[in-house]
C-alpha cells in the first residue's frame, strides 16, 4: 500500500468563524509540505481552483451560494510546483485536479507542462515526477469566462451532456500535444450528439426541438454534429524534447468512455474520490486492466489514487476512549461544515455516508478501518487539512499517521 497526501489550501472559516489570511494559508501549506516530505509521503497532491467563490455568490446562478471563503488558493499549479520541488527532497508533486478548460484551455495547459518539465529535467539526476491530474473542473463558473458556454439554443438544451463531450475534445487536443504530435482542429474528434448520450427521451427531444426551431426544419436528426470548440491550423507545442518519463497523467472523471478514450492516445491513470462506492472502484479497475494504454505497462491498483479524509487523534494526555470520541467529534464538525457550505443544509445522511468513507479514531481504530475497507495494493491520498487551519495539529496528525499507521501496510 502507498500513502500520498492531499492539500486543499481551502481558505474557509475556522471553528471560531475566523478566516485565515492568504499569507497564513500559504505558510501553513509549505510547513505541512515540508513535514510530509520528511516523514515519507509519496506524492503531495494540490487542489487547483480558479476565480473567487465569494464573488460568484453574487451571480445570477451561484454555484455554491453558501460557501464561506475561497475553495482553494492554488490558481496556478505550475508556479506552486516549482516551489514545492525546490523546498523538498523526496516527495513528488501532483495536481488534483487541474481544469483543462481554464487558463488557455488544453493547448495552453499542454504547453505549460512541456515548459515545466524541460526545466525540471535539466537536472539529469532528477527522477521525481510531475503528476498532472486533469478534468473539466468541478465548478462550471470557473470555466465560463474562458468561453465554455452554450453558443446557441441547441447547445443550451444539450449543455449537461455537451459539456462532457467538450471535455473529450479538450482531452484529444491536450494529449496529442503532450505526446508531441502536430495537430489541427480537423484532426480532432467531432462531437456528435445522439439519443444514446441522454438519460431519457424528454432530454433528447428538447435538443431536437431546439434544432428544429433554430434551423426552421420540421424533421428530426438522429445524429446532431456540434462545431468544434477550438478551431486552429497545424500547431505543435514547444519545447519539444522534454523528458516524458517525468510526467504522470491522471484523469479526474468517472465517465468510462472518457477513461477509455484518453488511453487510446496516451497512458492516463484515473482518480477516485473518498465518496466513490466500492462497486465503481472495482468496475474501474477491471475496465482499466483492458483499456489502459500499452505504453503504460500493466494496470495496477496504484494507478488509481483514492482520496480519503483522515481524522486521527493521538493527542497526549487522552485515554483511548477520549481519543476516539474526540476524533469522531472533529469528523462530524468538519463534514457538517463541508456539506453546509456546499449545499446550505446539513444532511445527516450525507455526513454519515462521508464519515463511513473517512478514517476516524486513534491509530488502532484507523488500522482496523483500513484493513476492512482497502485492498493491500491500494494507493491512498490522505487528506488532513480538511477544514482545519491549526497547522501544528495537522502536522502532528500527519506524523502520527505515518509513524503509527502506515508501517502496518508498507512492510
Amino acid at each position: 500500500m502507498e500513502f500520498d497526501i492531499f492539500f486543499s489550501i481551502s481558505q474557509t472559516p475556522d471553528s471560531t468563524g475566523l478566516i485565515p489570511s492568504e499569507d497564513q494559508m500559504y505558510s501553513n501549506f509549505f510547513e505541512q509540505l515540508e513535514v510530509a516530505d520528511k516523514i515519507g509521503f509519496g506524492v503531495a497532491w494540490v487542489a487547483q481552483a480558479h476565480l473567487s467563490t465569494e464573488v460568484q455568490k453574487s451571480n445570477k446562478k451561484p454555484v455554491i451560494p453558501h460557501w464561506q471563503g475561497e475553495v482553494g488558493l492554488c490558481t496556478d499549479f505550475f508556479q506552486l510546483a516549482h516551489q514545492m520541488f525546490s523546498r523538498t527532497k523526496n516527495i513528488e508533486v501532483g495536481s488534483a485536479v487541474m481544469s483543462i478548460f481554464c487558463n488557455g484551455g488544453p493547448i495552453g495547459m499542454a504547453e505549460r507542462i512541456g515548459a515545466f518539465l524541460a526545466l525540471h529535467g535539466l537536472n539529469k539526476n532528477e527522477n521525481r515526477k510531475l503528476n498532472i491530474g486533469f478534468s473539466s473542473g468541478r465548478f462550471e463558473f470557473m470555466a465560463r469566462p474562458y468561453g465554455i458556454v452554450p453558443r446557441n439554443t441547441i447547445e443550451e438544451a444539450a449543455w449537461p451532456i455537451l459539456r462532457s463531450q467538450i471535455f473529450l475534445e479538450a482531452c484529444d487536443i491536450f494529449l496529442r500535444l503532450i505526446k508531441g504530435e502536430v495537430v489541427s482542429s480537423k484532426d480532432i474528434r467531432k462531437t456528435i450528439l445522439s439519443r444514446e448520450l441522454f438519460r431519457d427521451d424528454e432530454s433528447w427531444e428538447l435538443v431536437q426541438k431546439a434544432k428544429r426551431d433554430l434551423e426552421g426544419s420540421s424533421e428530426d436528426d438522429q445524429l446532431i454534429e456540434i462545431a468544434n470548440r477550438w478551431e486552429f491550423e497545424n500547431i505543435k507545442t514547444i519545447p519539444q524534447k522534454w523528458n516524458r518519463d517525468l510526467l504522470n497523467l491522471i484523469a479526474g472523471t468517472h465517465n468510462p468512455e472518457a477513461q477509455k478514450f484518453c488511453n487510446t492516445i496516451f497512458p492516463v491513470n484515473v482518480f477516485n474520490l473518498s465518496i466513490t462506492s466500492p462497486e465503481i472502484i472495482n468496475e474501474t479497475h477491471e475496465r482499466m486492466k483492458e483499456f489502459f494504454h500499452k505504453e503504460g505497462g500493466e494496470w495496477k491498483r496504484r494507478n488509481m489514487p483514492r482520496t480519503v479524509f483522515i481524522f486521527i487523534n493521538e493527542e497526549e494526555g487522552l485515554s483511548k476512549e477520549e481519543k476516539n470520541r474526540e476524533a469522531k467529534k472533529e469528523a462530524e464538525a468538519a463534514l457538517g461544515s463541508y456539506w453546509n457550505a456546499l449545499e446550505g443544509t446539513i444532511d445527516p445522511e450525507k455526513i454519515s455516508k462521508a464519515a463511513n468513507n473517512a478514517l476516524i479514531g486513534d491509530s488502532e481504530e484507523i488500522i482496523k478501518q483500513i484493513k476492512e475497507r482497502f485492498h493491500p495494493e491500494d494507493r491512498i491520498m490522505t487528506w488532513f487539512d480538511f477544514f482545519n487551519h491549526d497547522s501544528e495539529r495537522v502536522c502532528r496528525n500527519m506524523s502520527s499517521f505515518m509513524k503509527l499507521v502506515a508501517p502496518h501496510f508498507t512492510k
